[in-house]
C-alpha cells in the first residue's frame, strides 16, 4: 500500500498536466493552470509523506530545508504544504496509543501517571508524543513508536536499496551502495529508544546547568516508548518564520555551537539539526530535543581530514585539495578528475568558514546546491564518492546548514569552529604548512581534551 502510494505520484501529477491542455484550450492563462498544478502536487505529496511516516516523512523534513534551493516560484506551493507536514500527519487512535503503552509498560502502565492525555501533542517521522504527568508530579513527554514503523522503515529501507543503484548513473564514481548501507544503519539506530535514551543522559550530563543549553532528563524507558522531562519553549519554526534578525543571528550561531561542541563535551554527533528539534525558552536558553540521530564522534582519521581540507582552502591551491581527497577517499586513487573544478566548488563553499563574519542566506544555498547537482557530464561531483562513514557528518552539516540558511545567521563562523576545533587555529593563524606532512594528532587530542575540560 506504501508503495502503490508514493507511485501514484507521478500518474497524478500526470493528470494534472493532461487535465490543463483542457483549461488552456479554455482560455485559462498558462501562468495561473501552472500554479495551479503545482499547489495541487504539492499537497498531494506531503499528504503522502505525512500519512506514510517512517523514511517518507524524514525525506519531507529535509525537502522542507532544502526547498529553499529552489526558485522562489517555483517553490512557495511546497514551503506552504511542507510547514502543515507534521501537524497533519494522522494521529494514532486513542485505543492504539493505550495497546501501544501497555505492550511497553505493561497492563498497568496507567499506575506510572498522575494525568495523561491521550491527544497528541507533537508528531515525528516514526512516533508521537503526548503530554502526562508521572506519578512524582513531574510534566513529562512520552513518546510513543507507531505500530508496525520497524517494517514500514525496513520495506522503505528495501526500496531504497533499489532505487539507489539509479544514482551510478549520475554519480559514476561513488560508492553508492557504501553509503547507502550507512544511511539505513542510522535509520534504523533512531528505531531503538533505549539507545536514544542513553544519548540524551549523556547530553544532559554534559550539558547540566548551561547557561546557553538546555537538554531535557531521560525519566524513564520501557521498550518503544520514552518519557522525558516536558520542555516549554517556542519553537524555532516560527523564529524562522517571524523572528528579528538579531534573535534569528543569535539562535543560528547557538545550533551550530552546540552541534559543534556536542563531540568535544561528551564525543556524541547530534546528526538531526532540523528546527523541528529545538524550542527557545522563556530565559533565552536552546532547547533541544529527539537524540535518536546521534552516534560516536569523531571517528579515526577525521582529525587529518579536517587539518588537510582546512590546509588545503585556506593556505593552499588545489593540488593540496587533490592530495586530500584522494588520501581521505573522497575520489578513486586511480580516478581522474577536475581538480580546478573541485578547488572552485569548494571555495565557494566554504566562504563562509574564510570570512570573520558571514551571513548565510537561501541564494547563497540555491547557489551550492545548483552547483553540486547540475545534470551535466562536466560535473566535477559526478566524478566524487563519500566514504561511508563520513554519512552522519553529512547528515548533520547539511541539515544544520540548511537551517541556518532558513534563518539567514549572520556570524563568526570560522572564529565558532575553531572554538570547538582549535587544532585548525593553527592552519588558520600562522605560515602554510608543507602539504602532506605529519599531523601531531597527540596535539591535536590534547586542545580537543582541553576544551572539553572548559566544556
Amino acid at each position: 500500500m506504501r508503495n502503490a502510494k508514493l507511485a501514484a505520484l507521478p500518474v497524478a501529477y500526470a493528470g494534472r498536466q493532461a487535465a490543463g491542455v483542457g483549461k488552456r484550450v479554455l482560455g485559462r492563462s498558462s501562468s495561473e493552470i501552472n500554479r495551479d498544478i503545482q499547489l495541487r502536487t504539492a499537497q498531494h505529496i506531503f499528504e503522502v509523506l505525512g500519512e506514510l511516516k517512517g523514511c517518507a516523512a524524514k525525506l519531507g523534513q529535509l525537502l522542507a530545508i532544502y526547498g529553499l534551493a529552489l526558485p522562489r516560484e517555483v517553490a512557495e506551493p511546497y514551503t506552504v504544504a511542507l510547514s502543515q507536514l507534521q501537524d497533519s500527519a494522522p494521529a494514532m487512535l486513542p485505543s492504539m496509543v493505550h495497546a501501544a503503552m501497555a505492550e511497553s509498560l505493561g497492563a498497568d502502565w496507567r499506575w506510572h501517571f498522575q494525568e495523561f492525555d491521550d491527544r497528541r501533542a507533537a508528531a515525528a517521522s516514526i512516533g508521537q508524543v503526548h503530554r502526562a504527568v508521572w506519578h512524582d508530579g513531574r510534566r513529562v513527554a512520552v513518546k510513543i513508536m507507531y505500530p508496525g514503523a520497524r517494517a514500514a522503515i525496513e520495506g522503505d529501507l528495501a526500496q531504497l536499496r533499489r532505487i539507489s543503484l539509479l544514482a551510478t548513473v549520475f554519480l559514476s564514481g561513488a560508492d553508492v551502495k557504501g553509503v547507502t548501507e550507512a544511511i539505513s544503519d542510522g535509520l534504523r539506530a533512531e528505531l531503538d529508544y533505549a539507545a536514544e535514551a542513553e544519548h540524551q543522559r549523556a547530553f544532559a550530563a554534559a550539558y547540566a546547568d548551561d547557561p546557553e543549553f538546555y537538554i531535557p532528563n531521560v525519566v524513564a524507558q520501557h521498550g518503544d516508548v520514552l518519557i522525558t522531562e516536558w520542555l516549554d519553549g517556542t519553537p524555532l519554526t516560527r523564529v524562522v518564520a517571524n523572528g528579528s534578525r538579531d534573535e534569528r543571528n543569535r539562535l543560528g550561531m547557538l545550533m551550530l555551537r552546540f552541534v559543534l561542541s556536542g563531540w568535544a563535551r561528551d564525543g556524541l554527533l547530534y546528526a538531526d539539526p532540523h528546527p523541528g528539534n529545538f524550542q527557545v525558552l522563556a530565559d533565552g536558553r536552546l532547547g533541544i530535543v529527539d537524540f535518536g540521530a546521534c552516534c560516536p564522534w569523531p571517528p579515526e582519521g577525521f582529525d587529518e581530514l579536517a587539518l588537510d581540507y582546512c590546509t588545503a582552502i585556506s593556505t593552499g591551491g588545489p593540488k593540496d585539495l587533490e592530495s586530500a581527497a584522494r588520501r581521505h577517499g573522497f575520489v578513486e586513487s586511480s580516478r581522474d578528475f577536475d581538480i580546478d573544478a573541485l578547488f572552485k566548488t569548494v571555495m565557494s563553499a566554504s566562504e563562509p568558514f574564510r570570512r570573520s563574519s558571514y551571513r548565510l542566506t537561501t541564494p547563497w544555498l540555491r547557489t551550492q546546491v545548483l552547483r553540486t547537482t547540475k545534470l551535466q557530464l562536466t560535473n566535477v561531483t559526478r566524478q566524487l564518492t563519500m566514504p561511508a562513514y563520513f554519512t552522519p557528518f553529512a547528515r548533520s552539516a547539511l541539515t544544520l546548514i540548511g537551517t541556518l540558511s532558513q534563518l539567514e545567521t549572520e556570524g563568526p563562523y570560522r572564529d565558532e569552529i575553531v572554538r570547538w576545533l582549535p587544532e585548525l587555529a593553527a592552519v588558520i593563524e600562522t605560515q602554510p604548512r608543507k602539504s602532506g606532512g605529519p599531523v601531531d594528532l597527540a596535539d591535536v587530542r590534547e586542545r580537543r581534551e582541553s576544551v572539553r575540560r572548559i566544556g
